[in-house]
């Protein structure tokens, strides 16, 4: 659908991006470094608001959302292992009323299934593994990683006193003679104080929490320090199970384990109905200081395997469990003054700088307070003691002020008239609730602008992040993302800190960037509403900037997914004569655009503008990937899901569920003769 006709699409498209941006960074921060930013409530928040997203707009959702894959790739430094089964993850429940919901949607699948049994387990705070016994010998073990290859860990499961080297008893005792037993690798509190003193004393950097001790020594390379560590093992889980005495249930699961050797929390426990499933979410809530390990939450599992298979998976968590997450931690804090950042595009944002508090194992002294409008509306002082979280966001946020201990000598905030970088007019538009800078030549703005222009989505230019950025604009190197390309070794070498070695190697990256695909060129440019997503419609349309900047507000929104709003906003940009010198700047520097995304000129480049597809099965002509090409040189777009939205649906051999969802909603069917005549149409 055109975002002409759907306003609230464009909104969606960016939000999807900017979620899907924030999430890829905090899973590679969890899961490969070890090292996360946020709180697991914090993360889970920004898949839940995806997901939220996606659902509203399923259209938009891809293979490659953090709503379909599972965990993070496995780090390089170890052997790939191949889970014999895949390892999915947990739907979130955030209230006890998600709670009800999820036994209500059960019911409704399972009719009949008036009060479910339902076994309950805490949710261990720590690294999820999967060990592979074969005759009752352990022969492997890896983590999670993606769900389906995880990181080959064997040396130091194998170093793990919890875990068995061998199942306990033999064939003839019910043993399976190959079976997966998943479960988690943790530290206990106390044991993690020690190692975090142990290494304090060493002048060796303490780990945040626990989580990330285990992770940390879960991934060693040399097992001899994983040995050292003080982890331990609780199993939860089976995966493949072949031989041995059957299983029906999940609480027979746990006794097996028990029965074999293995570690299982003391608190899991069978339950009937949804009544006795809260009862003891709040007992395990209640108990979860005492506990000698640390827990986010509680998972909920039907307790018959046959119900569970009943149920199957949906996307990548199973119907049958759920992971019942505690609320997010909180400390409370003073805000000793509150300070004004100004961005790139002139906006200025308050940010509260507290007396710094642990949350979660990690200290936190900063909270971006949005607007005057957030400021207003929670009644927020400088003075004031405040609830802080740790939210969706690697700065986290003020949830409310503690007023009763207010003691009078608080100060109430107002945003600047003038700013604070450069002492210039500050203007509040209607209808938005931030205030900006109106100098274009603003130097804090000028930072930020060349941040973004030299970024990762921009020009990629490795070596120019913030600091180096900040030391040129202050030393008056540079004043635009145009100045970048007329630096000279002998300028950076006069800067403090700055080597040979660097000098040389940010030089060749200045060099290297100045024939940048077309797209990534327009996304560095910094043009307000433009995202990499339209950055990229923008390059399947026009050769080069100089046909964009030629395009009328008219023409653009012929783009699909462009509105007014974003077609005003490039105009606007190209139209102003300072943009227009500052790109004649980049053209004398040398700095020349790589097209590989422009749409051929035919009448049939456009033939299938604004449709969607969604493709099942296999295809004998080409293979999915082709099709998807196919469709998108012709304007159209693939999905991955079968909706209301959804024009036509590709059917080839050994279709999946999609094909009768298309019927029951009565979209066109194709099969491969027909969806090839439908691309060769003129």
């Amino acid at each position: 659908m055109a975002a002409e006709n759907d306003p609230d699409l464009l909104i969606a498209v960016a939000r999807i991006e900017e979620l899907r941006g924030l999430i890829a960074y905090h899973n590679r921060r969890y899961y490969r470094l070890d090292d996360p930013e946020i709180s697991d409530a914090a993360y889970d928040r920004l898949l839940n608001e995806l997901r939220d997203w996606e659902n509203r707009y399923p259209e938009l959702v891809t293979a490659a959302s953090p709503t379909q894959r599972v965990g993070a790739a496995p780090l390089e430094k170890f052997v790939p292992f191949s889970h014999p089964s895949p390892m999915l993850s947990l739907a979130n429940a955030i209230t006890e009323e998600d709670i009800r919901d999820f036994n209500d949607r059960l019911q409704r699948l399972l009719a009949g299934n008036d009060a479910i049994a339902y076994v309950l387990e805490p949710k261990l705070d720590g690294v999820a593994v999967n060990l592979l016994y074969e005759d009752g010998a352990l022969v492997s073990g890896g983590t999670r990683g993606d769900g389906t290859v995880g990181e080959d860990v064997t040396l130091n499961i194998r170093a793990i006193a919890g875990v068995p080297s061998a199942i306990a008893g033999g064939p003839t005792e019910g043993i399976p003679t190959r079976v997966e037993i998943r479960g988690e690798v943790v530290i206990a509190t106390a044991a993690f104080r020690r190692l975090n003193r142990e290494r304090e004393e060493a002048g060796e950097a303490s780990f945040a929490n626990p989580r990330n001790a285990a992770a940390g020594s879960l991934r060693q390379l040399d097992s001899r320090i994983t040995a050292r560590r003080p982890l331990d093992f609780f199993a939860y889980a089976l995966g493949i199970k072949e031989g041995g005495a059957e299983l029906k249930t999940q609480w027979e699961i746990l006794t097996a384990l028990k029965t074999w050797g293995f570690p299982v929390h003391p608190f899991a426990r069978l339950v009937q109905g949804i009544e006795e499933s809260l009862a003891g979410y709040r007992l395990l809530l209640a108990q979860r200081e005492e506990l000698s390990h640390e827990i986010d939450g509680m998972v909920l599992k039907v307790n018959e395997l046959a119900l569970q298979a009943e149920l199957g998976a949906v996307s990548r968590h199973p119907r049958w469990a759920l992971a019942c997450k505690f609320p997010a931690r909180q400390e409370t804090t003073v805000i000793e003054r509150i300070d004004v950042q100004v961005g790139r595009t002139g906006v200025l944002t308050p940010v509260a700088i507290m007396r710094p508090v642990r949350i979660g194992g990690v200290m936190v002294g900063r909270a971006s307070l949005h607007n005057q409008d957030e400021i207003d509306r929670k009644d927020i002082r400088i003075g004031d003691a405040v609830v802080v979280q740790r939210a969706g966001d690697v700065i986290p946020e003020v949830v409310k002020v503690v007023p009763g201990r207010r003691t009078g000598r608080e100060l109430p905030f107002s945003m600047p008239t003038s700013c604070p970088a450069c002492g210039a007019e500050v203007v509040r538009l209607p209808g938005e609730a931030a205030h900006r800078c109106v100098n274009i030549a603003c130097p804090a703005q000028v930072k930020e602008r060349i941040v973004h222009f030299a970024s990762r989505g921009g020009m990629d230019i490795e070596g120019l992040g913030e600091k180096m950025v900040s030391r040129l604009v202050d030393a008056a190197l540079i004043t635009d993302p145009a100045d970048i390309y007329s630096l000279t070794a002998a300028e950076l070498l006069s800067l403090d800190r700055t080597g040979k070695k660097s000098t040389e190697n940010l030089l060749q990256a200045i060099a290297a960037s100045k024939n940048p695909p077309l797209e990534k060129l327009i996304f560095a440019l910094g043009i307000r509403l433009v995202g990499a997503s339209t950055a990229k419609a923008l390059a399947r349309r026009y050769a080069g900037l100089k046909e964009l900047a030629d395009a009328g507000g008219e023409e653009l929104t012929t783009i699909r997914d462009l509105g007014p709003e974003v077609s005003g906003s490039i105009t606007r940009f190209f139209r102003e004569p300072a943009n227009r010198r500052f790109l004649a700047k980049l053209e004398a520097a040398g700095v020349v655009s790589v097209n590989r995304l422009l749409s051929p000129a035919s009448p049939a480049a456009e033939s299938l503008a604004g449709k969607a597809f969604v493709i099942t099965g296999v295809l004998e002509g080409m293979t999915r990937e082709e099709a998807k090409s196919r469709i998108e040189a012709r304007g159209g777009k693939t999905t991955e899901s079968v909706s209301s939205r959804t024009h036509y649906v590709v059917v080839g051999a050994s279709p999946g569920s999609k094909l009768k969802k298309a019927q029951a909603l009565g979209i066109p069917i194709l099969d491969e003769p027909a969806f090839l005549a439908l691309l060769e149409a003129p």
